[in-house]
């Protein structure tokens, strides 16, 4: 989700900071990328040196694509590559067990949609379950729901207040939904209703527990909670991970928009929110729920912007919010095994001039024993990237009592440092990203691939070699290779994969491969997957700015065809692509078509698509596809 306007920037920009694309383009600048040469060129250069190129047996299988590629274009529903078959599984409204009563938008209540799938589903994750021989395949499909679109998912709201009743219904709208499906003889899927793993995690009702060094602190405390260590629900939940002991994170993502209501200037937390844009008062909750108004519960903003961990085998179980992992606006929680066999997790606060992070645990993971890992994200160390111009990332530790993160700076303890991660970060001198998203490494290559979606509030004097251009509304991607592929490293290298937008505009300085064709380009990279053969998809949010729709794209990494990108699925007007999925076989790809018909002044009356029902009494729907081939042969050729 592209973040609102009225969110104030990270206040290091103003005093002259090195900012990402300055290093981007002192980093070009110094390899001779100045001046006229093509972007292939530029491509090419920017290649791993051998000793960091993946293993020959991966790299002969990554990167190669044989699927027929899709035209650019723009219109009310949505389009797959030749050979390929685009399911429905799930629409907002769906049930998810077998109670749930009968979809009526007209007649929303908080106590159906608690039964019912959530709205605007963005990551997507897939746990596969032991099948008795020849049995169907079955799988646990763990997918969030970012926020709600008020005024396409409520009928007649745009002009009056919310109700009480309104504002459950938005807030058992978000959250997320645990569902089991199982595969037909064709490859087909289907959500089974009656699974006993079926869950919905909600704003409004779910119980959580903060665990962590935060955890208890006074500064988490409410009326309703004065130990600090137990909040209801989670919210605005953008993309996430699964863990190698097979949990579910949620990422908590624009947490302040939830928000309204006013601080005194001189509160011990206005300092904190205004880091944060709390209050953003993008919903009407406040008004009915005090816990929304920080006039009312001015610690309740401190309890969000977690990654929440869940375990999806045991539906009875307590969520937790793992407050080591720092806190900000997560876009995902990715996570990789290091050769030491610590977990990394890797994440991205997507806001215009935030940060990259790493967190990395403090035990390994006891391979087989699922619950002797299950506490593993309450210890270890915290990271955020300083990307320098000679091609080096520093991994900086957010430790309380280091450097600048002391008490003479506001850090009372390491619970401190983690609430207030961003300023932590902005002490320790990070590099300020062009709204980082996914984060997403590749175990296989010692690689990890990062999502700068777009910024167009860098000016000509904030540029840096990692962020290369002024007023970039589209986007690149940035890779960086972890030493021997040991992912818990302090130190790594980085290099650009591709900046995004036309590359028949020369005024956009966008550098695909040459190969790369009309209809293969697009902005604002946002999720990515790497499937089971070692190839990168990325899908896009606000490739609509460049006069097509959203999507996902497959994206060569490796060798003459690097940079290379091909068109393979199309959004419905005003929707964006989020959480591809791949199974272990490679044969299924689940996606999230997320707030389709949602343009300029969309409403529930009159959006710019009715996708996916075409149906005049039904609004459009945020729905999860299913993604395979008749023959059953593995996605994208």
């Amino acid at each position: 989700m592209d973040d609102q306007e009225n969110i104030p920037v990270n206040p290091r920009i103003t005093t002259g900071v090195q900012t990402i694309n300055d290093l981007i383009d002192k980093r070009l600048s110094r390899r001779g990328f100045i001046g006229g040469i093509s972007a292939m060129a530029v491509v090419s250069a920017a290649g791993c040196s051998p000793a960091q190129e993946a293993s020959p047996e991966v790299a002969e299988e990554a990167g190669v694509f044989s699927f027929q590629e899709i035209t650019r274009g723009l219109d009310e529903n949505h389009h797959v590559s030749d050979e390929h078959i685009a399911d429905l599984l799930l629409r907002w409204g769906d049930p998810v067990f077998p109670d749930a009563p009968a979809f009526d938008p007209y007649a929303q209540t908080a106590a159906a949609q608690e039964r019912q799938f959530g709205y605007n589903n963005d990551f997507i994750g897939f746990h596969p379950l032991t099948v008795a021989a020849g049995a169907p395949a079955r799988g646990l499909l763990c997918i969030n729901h970012e926020y709600t679109s008020t005024r396409l998912m409520l009928p007649g709201v745009t002009d009056r207040p919310l109700t009480r009743e309104e504002c459950a219904v938005e807030m058992a709208g978000h959250g997320g939904t645990i569902v089991e499906i199982v595969q037909a003889t064709d490859g087909a899927w289907s959500v089974d209703i009656l699974s006993k793993y079926n869950r919905r995690l909600t704003a409004g009702s779910t119980q959580m527990a903060l665990t962590g060094p935060a955890a208890g602190s006074d500064r988490l405390k409410t009326s309703t909670d004065p130990s600090g260590r137990l909040v209801t629900g989670t919210l605005n939940n953008c993309a996430g991970g699964m863990t190698p002991w097979g949990t579910y994170l949620m990422a908590e993502e624009n947490f302040n928009g939830n928000f309204m209501g006013r601080l005194p200037a001189d509160h011990p937390e206005t300092e904190n929110y205004d880091r944060y844009g709390v209050p953003g008062g993008w919903y009407q909750w406040g008004q009915h729920f005090d816990r929304f108004d920080v006039a009312k519960e001015p610690n309740e903003p401190n309890r969000f912007g977690w990654v929440v961990e869940v375990d999806i085998l045991d539906p009875a179980s307590t969520p937790k919010k793992r407050t080591a992992l720092g806190r900000f606006k997560h876009e995902g929680a990715e996570s990789v095994v290091a050769p030491d066999g610590r977990v990394v997790i890797y994440m991205g606060d997507d806001q215009r001039f935030d940060y990259v992070y790493k967190f990395v645990s403090a035990q390994a993971v006891k391979e087989g024993d699922r619950a002797a890992n299950m506490n593993l994200l309450d210890e270890g160390t915290l990271y955020v990237a300083r990307f320098v111009e000679d091609g080096t990332v520093e991994w900086m530790p957010l430790v309380h009592g280091t450097g600048p993160l002391t008490e003479e700076n506001g850090f009372r303890s390491q619970g401190d440092v983690l609430i207030e991660t961003r300023r932590a970060a902005d002490l320790l001198e990070a590099t300020p990203m062009d709204r980082p998203e996914d984060v997403e490494p590749d175990p296989a290559t010692g690689r990890v691939y990062v999502m700068l979606t777009n910024n167009t509030r860098r000016t000509t004097d904030q540029i840096d070699a990692a962020n290369p251009r002024a007023n970039n509304s589209t986007g690149h991607i940035i890779e960086i290779i972890e030493p021997g592929g040991d992912f818990a490293s302090t130190r790594s290298s980085w290099e650009i994969l591709v900046q995004c937008g036309d590359p028949a505009d020369p005024e956009s300085g966008a550098t695909w491969n040459s190969e790369t064709s009309e209809n293969g380009w697009y902005g604002s990279p946002d999720n990515c997957a790497i499937d089971p053969s070692g190839r990168l998809w990325v899908s896009t949010d606000g490739n609509e700015r460049t006069g097509a729709a959203d999507g996902l794209w497959a994206m060569e990494t490796d060798g003459e065809g690097r940079g290379t990108s091909r068109a393979f699925f199309r959004c419905p007007v005003g929707a964006e692509l989020c959480g591809p999925r791949f199974t272990p076989d490679g044969q299924t790809l689940f996606v999230a078509v997320q707030h389709p018909g949602d343009s300029d002044g969309a409403t529930f009356e009159n959006p710019a698509t009715r996708w996916p029902d075409f149906a005049k009494d039904m609004p459009p729907r945020p729905s999860v596809m299913v993604i395979r081939k008749a023959d059953r042969s593995v996605i994208g050729g």
